[in-house]
């Protein structure tokens, strides 16, 4: 390889000869006309002898610049396919911060489905209850219960919620009636009502201000099935302990709460991706856990 042209005379070389002017060569590299001139006046020097015959405004191939170029656009070619294969591809990367109880237990499925499909996209999952991972740039997308109205931020429903009582097994043995619950220890969630509940089944109950408040859904489900207590739940996310029989529905009385939102920043419209992954998700919504 001691006798390599120099390297960079060769796209140049290759440029003019396709569009038949050093000008619309420079133009097609992002080059001024004189740099064209200098790289071509280079090479042919380096073989000694002309690949041009230098026209008015025109340039044409030599016979030996014809023998030269079908070597130079085929190493160019392969050399540009080699790199295309070798380089990595650029991957679409979606920040997710979802409520840790709807991550868990109907998220991550998702995710994992979608991803089957869609290999380019790399997903971080990430759990909160706020809006401040949204707010801060530090998430994408966000899943969260909630009302309606999500100031500062985009929002897309999912499905809309219906809470009930759940407890274990063992806990729901001595439960008749809703009055029975004034003799047992009430968990609670800030965004459950268990007034509304009452108030569903008939009975006059205030909101109660005792019993363990738990912040995360998913920690108060995992203390009613541990005994602890009676939770309320959202039924998407009661359904999986349900299923499996760790927990039961003492009462057969539902009621009508919040809903299950995709929030983002307003950017987001701005990402194709992510707004084919909203889209997906908001589609398959009705199929809940």
């Amino acid at each position: 390889m001691r006798d390599l042209p120099p390297l960079h005379t060769l796209p140049a070389f290759e440029a003019a000869a396709r569009l038949g002017s050093f000008l619309a060569a420079a133009e097609a590299l992002h080059l001024t006309p004189s740099a064209i001139s200098h790289r071509i006046r280079l090479l042919e020097d380096h073989l000694g002898q002309p690949l041009f015959e230098r026209r008015h405004r025109a340039v044409v191939l030599t016979a030996s610049g014809r023998r030269y170029l079908a070597v130079v656009r085929d190493m160019l070619w392969r050399l540009d396919e080699a790199s295309g294969l070798l380089r990595a591809p650029q991957r679409e990367r979606l920040r997710i911060s979802a409520a840790p109880a709807l991550a868990s237990k109907w998220l991550v499925g998702r995710v994992a489905a979608y991803q089957d499909t869609h290999p380019d996209i790399e997903f971080t999952l990430g759990t909160a209850t706020g809006l401040a991972p949204l707010l801060a740039g530090e998430a994408d997308i966000g899943l969260r219960y909630g009302e309606e109205e999500w100031p500062g931020l985009l929002a897309w429903k999912l499905f809309e919620e219906r809470v009930f009582p759940v407890c274990s097994p063992a806990l729901a043995a001595g439960l008749a009636s809703p009055q029975d619950l004034d003799h047992r220890r009430l968990l609670r969630h800030p965004l459950l009502s268990w007034q509304r509940w009452f108030a569903a089944a008939g009975v006059s109950h205030p909101e109660p201000s005792i019993g363990p408040l738990y912040e995360d859904a998913l920690l108060m489900l995992e203390a009613a099935v541990a005994g602890h207590g009676v939770a309320l739940m959202a039924g998407s996310l009661a359904a999986p302990y349900l299923a499996e029989g760790r927990l039961v529905r003492p009462f057969a009385q539902d009621c009508a709460d919040r809903c299950f939102y995709v929030v983002a920043p307003p950017a987001i419209q701005d990402r194709p991706a992510a707004m084919a992954f909203i889209r997906w998700l908001v589609r398959g919504a009705h199929d809940v856990i």
